[in-house]
């Protein structure tokens, strides 16, 4: 007869292993292990890179497509996507230069910008769900069609002149600190969409559209009506980056944010999301974001040439694709390992 005691202690020591397995091949694990080399290999390139004006300098270079990158994940796991987050933030640019050059107050001019990337997420998010057209098609279409009401609003001028509140927030830091201003839009999303997807019962609804959307339409779920919301969402936190990017740069002009798409779909298919949908996380989109920004930050300190670090971008898009996948596999595989035959019940 076997030890009923001993069967239970082998049974607890292999549920174990297997949980701690799972841990170690979860995505988020792997970027922060990709973090740490990263900060590693910063340290020994650099004697600048820990400094604190670096730091400030790696948030900053990436905080914009951070901003737009926790909607678009909420977007991707719905099952659909949004090519045209770069033009919004660009036509928003354009807005807020035009309208302070006519005499409009900067806060009522910012105002407008994000009423402006309400309407233009509203009208994406109209033709995908009443239309029934494919989301792809849609804001590549509206990708151009943005960029080109862009240059109609501003053309190849630029707008500068800014309040230096205005500048400075784009680029100052926050006292007593290296943390630069817009950081706090970012984390104050990050918090606020973290909790809702992962918390709430909206969050379930999301997770469920992207699995299945038929089923959760035939549940009850109102599917319509929160990709449109989801949509307005990324209008309006585009519209923001475009008011953050002019801030930073101090001027406007019609062509800003050009190529920002690339990168914020990066950082969301490196964060994990899965682009067939129903599976991600916003911590690990933020690890992401932080990735990127290290490794950016990294390349510019060694004097990497920009064409090389567009191609480190490129390949990051291919691997956050193929190594999820390979990562799933593994922790499928440690699990069942980890179960091991079931306990028998008696003597023979």
């Amino acid at each position: 007869m076997v030890d009923p005691s001993l069967d239970g202690a082998v049974e607890g020591r292999t549920a174990t292993l297997a949980r701690l397995g799972s841990a170690l091949v979860r995505w988020e694990t792997l970027l922060l292990l990709v973090v740490v080399a990263l900060i590693w290999i910063g340290t020994s390139a650099s004697p600048v890179f820990l400094t604190t004006r670096n730091f400030s300098n790696l948030v900053v270079a990436v905080i914009e497509v951070a901003i737009m990158s926790l909607p678009m994940a909420l977007i991707v796991i719905v099952g659909e996507i949004d090519l045209s987050v770069e033009s919004m933030a660009g036509l928003s640019v354009a807005l807020v230069g035009f309208l302070f050059d006519a005499g409009m107050p900067l806060p009522l001019a910012i105002v407008v910008c994000l009423l402006v990337g309400a309407a233009g997420g509203l009208f994406n998010g109209l033709l995908v769900t009443r239309a029934g057209l494919p989301s792809l098609v849609v804001t590549l279409g509206t990708l151009a069609l943005y960029r080109g009401m862009a240059l109609i609003v501003l053309g190849p001028r630029g707008i500068s002149g800014f309040p230096s509140a205005f500048t400075g927030f784009g680029f100052g830091t926050i006292p007593g600190t290296p943390i630069p201003w817009p950081f706090l839009i970012y984390l104050a999303l990050a918090i606020v969409l973290g909790f809702m997807l992962h918390a709430t019962f909206i969050g379930r609804q999301l997770f469920a559209m992207g699995k299945n959307v038929g089923t959760a339409e035939f549940s009850g779920i109102r599917v319509a009506r929160l990709k449109i919301a989801l949509f307005v969402l990324a209008g309006v936190t585009s519209a923001a980056a475009g008011v953050v990017l002019a801030a930073r740069f101090a001027s406007a002009r019609a062509n800003a944010g050009e190529g920002m798409t690339l990168t914020v779909v990066t950082i969301v298919l490196l964060g994990g999301v899965s682009i067939f949908g129903g599976k991600g996380t916003i911590a690990g989109v933020a690890l992401a974001a932080l990735v990127l920004a290290l490794m950016g930050n990294v390349l510019r300190l060694t004097n990497v040439a920009a064409e090389i670090q567009s191609i480190a971008v490129g390949s990051l898009l291919i691997v956050s694709v193929l190594i999820p996948n390979a990562a799933r596999w593994l922790g499928t595989a440690v699990r069942s390992s980890g179960s091991g035959p079931p306990a028998r019940a008696g003597p023979d």
